[in-house]
């Protein structure tokens, strides 16, 4: 099963459909999308000399034809490494390394970083500005046949981070997609070829993540202009397509749950807005009821498990009858059809309804492994069940309420930031001794990120500015400590290892101290 099919059938069957938009314009009918992979599977083939298997990069904003370049690697049997395009160079250099990507497709905002790392990167072959002339050739090319793959061979090297070491790359197989895609009809959403996914939040992640259902029913993929949330804009376009659903971060729908031109947008044409990645507060989310109605869905899952763990439907967020709505809307759902959900002791034994646990599920859905780290596959798979480090227990109803998450990640606007990464550059800082980094709660971006630092001994506490500067050498400008703290040492227990709670309660008494 090769998901590529999809494209080529629709180009068949529906073959003057619109397939892709560039705001309000059509930017390709399905038979001109299913001819453009087509072609451009046989370039990046004969081009660059690639065999199925291989693996090309895509660092890129929202455009169509970032949906050309991930379905044309998938024509030519090779393997798609979406790469956050607002990483920082450095970053993109260690996920290409990693990855062994041999091409790189890229666009003329990011093109100065990725063609630099052509010839450091030692498997890097090329890089490809899409649109430009090069692209123009490939996508010109005689049409490829479909290759063949098998449902457990790669599809997808989905890059992510545990809160220690560097990003690991998850290995999707075409069955994983496949069973992700047949779950978001049977939990979420119908869909039909009459509809259309917004891209608003990174194809990247879970907006391309949740595309799929969509491209697979033939249904449009519109790719805002903007390229990413403005009120304005989706307001028009929600004049122009109807069947509207889209990805987003609870951020993003706060942001237009409160803009004046949604508010008085007519939204007959909008039917979904699935919301995950960071948990929504339940007054956001009743402001977000009040406006868009019952048009929401929240997804539980992660990049090793692909946007498939838990959901909770419309029809949950609808029922404000119900004696327990307050606290169903504050859970994450129930367990999706694909997937076995359990909650879990140290030792992997079932725990009762209100304990307590680590999540932990089994699925088809469920990763191949991690790419090249075999002991970080049998950790995060052993017993046959992924380990996904979230801590959460059930209600006696069965739905899911996390406690905590990963418990050091922190999700900020809808990013995931690894404190270890910050804690390692701004060690490279000669002025400072330790560091820990946390998250505090943020009314805007959900969480935000602290660095404590003790400074060198010695030494004066460094100028936050070079810590700054330090900070964004290396690092995604979205990673910086929005606030710094310098203290005389890091709370530690008997073993030594930093004592993380004690800093995030801290912060988090401070929050709600100022709120009084």
């Amino acid at each position: 099963m090769n998901l590529a099919l999809w494209v080529e059938r629709h180009g068949r069957r529906q073959p003057e459909d619109p397939a892709l938009a560039d705001g309000e314009r059509v930017h390709a009918s399905w038979a001109t999308f299913a001819a453009r992979t087509a072609a451009a599977a046989a370039g990046l083939r004969d081009d660059f000399g690639l065999s199925p298997g291989d693996r090309v990069a895509i660092v890129m904003r929202n455009r169509p034809e970032y949906l050309e370049a991930l379905f044309a690697i998938w024509h030519a049997g090779l393997v798609a490494v979406p790469v956050n395009a607002r990483l920082h160079r450095d970053e993109i250099a260690y996920i290409l390394e990693d990855s062994e990507s041999a091409v790189v497709v890229t666009d003329d905002d990011h093109a100065g970083d990725v063609e630099s790392l052509v010839g450091s990167v030692a498997s890097l072959r090329a890089a490809v500005v899409a649109p430009g002339e090069r692209w123009d050739r490939l996508t010109a090319s005689s049409p490829a046949p479909l290759v063949g793959r098998q449902p457990q061979d790669p599809a997808w090297l989905f890059y992510t981070s545990g809160t220690t070491g560097r990003p690991k790359g998850a290995t999707l197989t075409h069955r994983n997609l496949l069973m992700m895609s047949l779950s978001y009809f049977a939990d979420i959403d119908p869909v039909t070829p009459q509809d259309c996914i917004l891209h608003a939040a990174p194809i990247s992640h879970g907006s391309g993540l949740y595309g799929l259902p969509h491209v697979a029913r033939g249904a449009v993929s519109v790719v805002p202009e903007s390229g990413g949330v403005d009120g304005d804009e989706i307001a028009a376009l929600l004049q122009r397509w109807p069947g509207m659903s889209f990805f987003a971060a609870p951020t993003m729908i706060k942001r237009l749950a409160g803009d004046g031109a949604v508010a008085a947008a007519d939204l007959s044409h909008l039917k979904t807005i699935v919301y995950g990645g960071a948990p929504m507060y339940l007054a956001d989310l009743e402001d977000a009821l009040a406006v868009f109605g019952p048009r929401l869905a929240q997804i539980y899952g992660q990049g090793e498990t692909p946007m498939t763990i838990t959901a909770l439907s419309k029809a949950d967020h609808a029922d404000r009858n119900h004696p327990r709505w307050r606290d169903r809307v504050q859970s994450v759902g129930v367990p999706r059809t694909d997937v076995d959900v359990r909650v879990v002791d140290d030792t992997d034994r079932d725990l009762p309804a209100g304990e307590v646990g680590e999540v932990v599920v089994q699925g088809d859905v469920v990763m191949a492994g991690y790419w090249k780290q075999p002991d970080a596959t049998a950790e995060a798979l052993r017993g046959g069940w992924l380990h996904t480090g979230d801590v959460g227990s059930f209600d006696a109803d069965g739905y899911l309420t996390l406690r905590d998450r990963s418990k050091d990640l922190i999700i900020s606007g809808g990013m995931n930031i690894y404190p270890r990464e910050v804690e390692e550059v701004l060690l490279r800082h000669a002025g400072v001794r330790a560091t820990a980094v946390v998250g505090r709660p943020d009314a805007e971006w959900g969480e935000a990120v602290v660095a404590f630092v003790v400074a060198a001994d010695g030494a004066a506490p460094p100028p936050i500015e070079d810590l700054d500067r330090t900070c964004l050498d290396h690092l995604a400008r979205f990673k910086r400590p929005k606030e710094y703290r310098f203290v005389d040492a890091l709370p530690t227990n008997n073993y030594g290892k930093v004592v993380k709670r004690e800093l995030r309660d801290r912060l988090r008494v401070e929050a709600e101290d100022g709120a009084c």
